[in-house]
């Protein structure tokens, strides 16, 4: 199923996508939800991220470029870092380029959307955890990297977690492409086993140290191929089981206070 938010005359609603139609749901999409019997089409509906997520969690320099590059040991701590929830947005919305730089970075990503609370779980498990998978774009503003390595700031701007178009339940995340075109330009596509953390292994080590629950979104890295960009791009990041999250970038507008 290919759950989604989308907003209609002002109204926000969540629904399923069936086709060209998107059936209205109501309820707990991670738990107990129903159909209300109303139905829109996608031309009438503005699509937003598919969920409000609970927490988002990213992983870092997580792509090789080809399979005899991968580490034959996997690194003691992976480079994990949390993006703020204000930072979401959803498809077709601009990204805001920050005051005093030109440029930041797209990162086109496969995202988990946790489904259950998971503490302790070992990686033979941990997919039962997992309600869905959507497209993500860790934007980036390295600019604000800290020189100790602190990436907080430079992930953190409001619009710099672009989600959608919708989570797919019905998903092999061993078997998909991540792909980004920019300005119609191929400048990512790469199969998810060239991750240096597997999935299983991403999901299990962050049980490990921390509760994830129902609505938490875990960005497993970017492929090899991201770069800079700058206002007026356009931006595709796209698995093809899942759809195309198409942005824009545009920059800061100016305060027009005295």
């Amino acid at each position: 199923m290919k759950f989604t938010r989308f907003m209609h005359n002002s109204t926000v609603y969540t629904g399923i996508v069936e086709g060209e139609a998107i059936k209205e749901i109501s309820g707990d999409m991670f738990a107990d939800w129903q159909y209300t019997g109303e139905t829109f089409t996608q031309s009438e509906v503005k699509f937003l991220a598919p969920l409000l997520p609970n927490q988002i969690i990213g992983i870092g320099a997580n792509y090789v470029s080809k399979v005899e590059d991968l580490p034959s040991e996997l690194p003691d701590i992976p480079v994990f870092f949390f993006k703020p929830t204000s930072s979401v947005i959803g498809p077709e919305e601009e990204i805001i380029i920050p005051q005093g730089i030109d440029e930041v970075k797209f990162e086109s990503e496969l995202a988990i959307v946790i489904g259950k609370e998971a503490k302790n779980v070992p990686e033979s498990e941990v997919l039962d955890y997992v309600f869905g998978y959507t497209v993500g774009n860790d934007v980036t503003a390295p600019q604000f990297f800290h020189q100790d390595g602190h990436w907080t700031i430079g992930k953190s701007f409001d619009t710099f977690t672009p989600l959608g178009p919708v989570i797919e339940t019905e998903l092999d995340p061993f078997q998909v492409r991540v792909e980004a075109k920019l300005n119609g330009e191929e400048k990512q596509n790469s199969a998810t086993e060239l991750m240096i953390i597997p999935i299983r292994r991403m999901i299990s080590y962050l049980t490990n140290v921390l509760t994830l629950k129902p609505g938490d979104v875990i960005l497993t890295g970017s492929p090899v191929g991201a770069e800079l960009v700058g206002t007026g791009d356009e931006i595709s990041c796209e698995i093809k089981e899942i759809g195309a999250l198409r942005n824009t970038f545009a920059a800061v507008k100016e305060s027009t206070k005295a």
